[in-house]
């Protein structure tokens, strides 16, 4: 290596100023001597002996022959500085620490709701940054805190045998609804990694066209608790519910579901058993939603109940009104590449009032959902559902003290932890 380096110094006198026939042949014996490739030889001649000229004291102009193995960087000044990168992370944090795709695009709805709620602060300059900032920027300059972020979800529905054949079944690929209204439904089980006696189930509902979210605690699978839940969460979204779509559990596929889908003219249809992509708009919700707010403990008495529903009853407003989602838009296959398109983030507020009447949401409901949203503070429904969480975390582990159970190593990991593209988009 060092006989290369000497080679390359002494054949490259001279080399900038040769005609092109000359650094033809002093090329060919650089390859010759040396056994470089012929480009990596020519990079090689053009940056050995290279001049280099810069500023010295009282404004001298110094000027030394450079190494090609020192390559001089190009220094350019940031684009964005400590107030855009705090002023990020701050969004970040009330924003549930989404990613840059999502959160590009919501910058300029968010920002202004913040500085209304006096929950941010920023200049001129740091404004007009924020709202011109790539996705990648943004994952670039929240990198070092991204690193915290990791849960992982599970799913414990047996599955069921009554009414099957008068419940048709439907597929993932078949959910082709262009308005709002398709509901696809599950349980999300809190036992704690132990499958003994009741616990505590939360009712998960997710519409497929805007992504909008509901979730109700209940004491357990029983299906009094289920229909009741499912009432409300009917009663409660603001748009007309056209279909559900379940598992084959039981708390499901019972007569009592169907005899309440039938009177009020909802389609009702089942996944296949065992293909959890049948419903996976809701199936990545267990994880977004569910268990990224209340983790794996077990819950299994009236108090976490209570806090639970008092817990998701916040939760509902954050995730609909402040947490912009991405839906897929097609996805194409090119050999054994899938390559997915996805439209803008945006929430599922903004996706509800984008649908016009046919599509069932009234003209009153959008004014109903207009002044909810003028009325709220991101920063404040987030700060109030961390202390619900210590407080449900609180009970759960002072119950497990008294019991005498140490806490599970992974539950104590996803304690620390704090965090939808989603499946389905």
């Amino acid at each position: 290596m060092r006989e290369r380096r000497a080679v390359s110094w002494e054949l490259a006198k001279g080399y900038h100023k040769a005609t092109k026939k000359e650094k033809g042949r002093v090329l060919y014996t650089m390859v010759r001597l040396t056994g470089y490739n012929r480009c990596y030889a020519s990079w090689v001649l053009r940056n050995c002996r290279r001049s280099v000229c810069v500023k010295g004291q009282g404004g001298v102009r110094l000027s030394f022959l450079g190494d090609h193995r020192k390559t001089l960087r190009r220094r350019r000044g940031r684009s964005y500085g400590e107030e855009v990168s705090s002023a990020l992370k701050r969004i970040w944090e009330v924003c549930g620490y989404i990613c840059g795709k999502r959160l590009g695009p919501y910058l300029a709805e968010i920002v202004p709701v913040l500085e209304k709620c006096g929950e941010l602060v920023v200049g001129k300059e740091t404004r007009r940054k924020l709202f011109g900032i790539s996705a990648a920027t943004i994952d670039r300059l929240l990198a070092a805190e991204k690193k915290k972020l990791r849960l992982k979800g599970r799913c414990r529905t047996k599955p069921g045998s009554l009414l099957k054949s008068q419940i048709p079944v439907r597929t993932f690929a078949e959910w082709d609804e262009k308005k709002p209204g398709f509901l696809e439904v599950d349980l999300v089980s809190h036992d704690g990694g132990s499958t003994q006696g009741d616990y505590i189930q939360t009712l998960d509902v997710t519409d497929v066209h805007t992504g909008w979210t509901e979730t109700e605690a209940v004491r357990n699978k029983a299906q009094i608790w289920t229909l009741e839940a499912m009432k409300r969460i009917v009663g409660r979204v603001p748009f007309k519910v056209e279909g559900i779509d379940s598992d084959n559990g039981g708390e499901f596929i019972n007569a009592h579901l169907l005899e309440f889908c039938e009177k009020s003219r909802i389609t009702f249809t089942r996944s296949r058993p065992f293909r959890k992509n049948d419903n996976c708009f809701v199936e990545q919700k267990n994880y977004s939603v569910v268990r990224r707010a209340v983790g794996y403990w077990r819950y299994d008495t009236e108090e976490e109940l209570a806090v639970l529903n008092e817990l998701y009853g916040l939760l509902r407003l954050y995730t609909n009104f402040f947490q912009p989602v991405m839906k897929l838009r097609e996805k194409q296959r090119v050999g054994s590449k899938v390559i997915k398109r996805y439209d803008q983030a945006k929430t599922p507020y903004r996706r509800v009032l984008e649908c016009g009447v046919h599509e069932g949401v009234s003209a009153s409901a959008k004014e109903r959902l207009r002044a909810e949203y003028d009325h709220m503070n991101p920063a404040e429904i987030n700060r109030k559902i961390s202390d619900l969480q210590d407080k449900l975390i609180d009970i759960a582990t002072g119950k497990r003290s008294c019991e005498g159970i140490a806490s599970p190593p992974v539950v104590e990991a996803r304690r620390r932890e704090g965090t939808e593209v989603s499946a389905a988009g």
